[in-house]
């Protein structure tokens, strides 16, 4: 029997820095056969989508094109970077009111629309705002995702590595929690090619004080944004790719395992909060939650960040941005 084929189509809400980048590595990877960019600056949306255009000859095969609110209908995924960026010295809960109104307003347009997509949200506070992009849109909890800690988790991997100086590719490990300064570093679920970080640092050449150097790790990952803001305004790439990983899995079905924003209930021991957690993600988003066993320490981490989002969450609800 004959089955119409379907586009890879992906949305991407908010033309700057992150949407625009994101957008450019997507295209790079050949995972979405048409990319539409949409802004509430509508010329500074047609500038990028021509500069990316003209690289159409480099990429692999795949449309650009400025999105319109009808597109939303027929997207496979809906990935939104609007909102406003994060200022030096500013933490990610800042921002949360003004970001939070930005989010309900675009997803109104996208429910209206009866769109069956994956919707991905990128805008900080990203826990917080996935939870008012589920409850505003009424849809499935699995259809509804942020960014979580994909990349906390890509940077601690990375400064693993460095630290054992080993290929980043042989690193698995994952922050869990907000993304923001209450993560959680589950060192119970890290390990180097396969063995378990508490076995191979003991034979891990010129580590003299393995928990100095854990600690140092952590704070590192916690402050990375921090620095990079610091230093040059806002961050892009790392997170640009850690959006084209998630994308990429649902488009693929990939079945991979990434510490994407999604609602918790009752896993973990946790009830109506979305935060970074290690979750299947295929076609269709969020297909379970990975439940691991934490070292008491580790649920007691995250048992304070998802208290502290709650917190954030509820005051938001009282002033009507979420409802």
């Amino acid at each position: 029997m004959d089955t119409m084929w379907k586009s890879r189509k992906v949305v991407v809400v908010g033309a700057g820095a992150v949407g625009s980048t994101f957008a450019f590595a997507l295209a790079q990877k050949g995972l979405a056969d048409e990319i539409c960019l949409m802004d509430a600056n509508r010329d500074f949306a047609v500038g990028q989508v021509m500069d990316l255009s003209h690289g159409l000859p480099f990429y692999p095969s795949v449309q650009i094109r400025l999105g319109e609110p009808h597109d939303f209908a027929d997207a496979q995924v809906i990935v939104i970077t609007a909102g406003a960026k994060q200022a030096p010295g500013e933490s990610r809960l800042n921002l949360l009111q003004k970001n939070a109104a930005i989010i309900s307003a675009v997803v109104d347009d996208i429910v209206a629309s009866n769109s069956q997509a994956v919707l991905l949200i990128a805008t900080n506070p990203v826990d917080i705002l996935t939870q008012v992009a589920l409850k505003r849109s009424g849809w499935p909890k699995n259809r509804v995702i942020g960014s979580g800690t994909v990349l906390d988790s890509a940077r601690f991997r990375y400064l693993i590595s460095q630290h054992c100086k080993v290929d980043v590719s042989n690193v698995h490990a994952y922050i869990i929690g907000e993304h923001g300064d209450s993560e959680v570093a589950a060192w119970s679920m890290t390990h180097v090619a396969g063995v378990s970080i508490d076995e191979y640092c003991p034979v891990c050449n010129g580590c003299e004080d393995w928990q100095a150097a854990r600690d140092s790790i952590v704070r590192q990952v916690k402050d990375s944004a921090y620095h990079i803001i610091s230093y040059k305004g806002s961050t892009y790439f790392g997170i640009a790719m850690s959006l084209t990983r998630i994308v990429g899995a649902i488009l693929q079905d990939h079945n991979t395992v990434l510490t994407v924003s999604t609602y918790l209930d009752g896993e973990y021991g946790l009830r109506d909060v979305c935060l970074g957690i290690p979750s299947l993600i295929g076609q269709g988003g969020v297909k379970r939650i990975v439940q691991a066993e934490l070292r008491p320490e580790e649920l007691a981490g995250l048992q304070r960040s998802a208290a502290e989002l709650s917190e954030r969450y509820t005051s938001l609800e009282l002033t009507g941005a979420a409802a």
